[in-house]
């Protein structure tokens, strides 16, 4: 799965540790959960971070929804779960890695 490089024009915000949008894990670098997009610092700037492609996250048993007790994170039209590293969202009956 690769990641596009999409770059969020006008960002003037500066992610951090302290900036009080949820910190999220993905593969070797950090998002930043603001305002429904998820955001990553790339050669100076923030990009978008969008994956490419659909990957199912194969034998989740676990089902997600408010109260299931992993972070939410707003992600365009839907909700991702923070899990063990991962963002899943519901996808045709199964759940995604994003």
């Amino acid at each position: 799965m690769s990641t596009l490089h999409q770059e969020h024009p006008a960002h003037a915000h500066a992610h951090g540790p302290a900036c009080g949008h949820t910190e999220v894990p993905h593969g070797d670098h950090v998002d930043y959960a603001h305002d429904g997009h998820l955001h990553r610092e790339h050669s100076g700037h923030w990009d978008e971070c969008e994956t490419t492609g659909h990957t199912a996250h194969e034998g989740h048993e676990h089902q997600h929804g408010e109260t299931c007790g992993h972070a939410r994170v707003r992600h365009g039209d839907h909700v991702d779960y923070l899990h063990d590293g991962h963002r899943h969202a519901a996808h045709d009956g199964h759940w995604d890695d994003h």
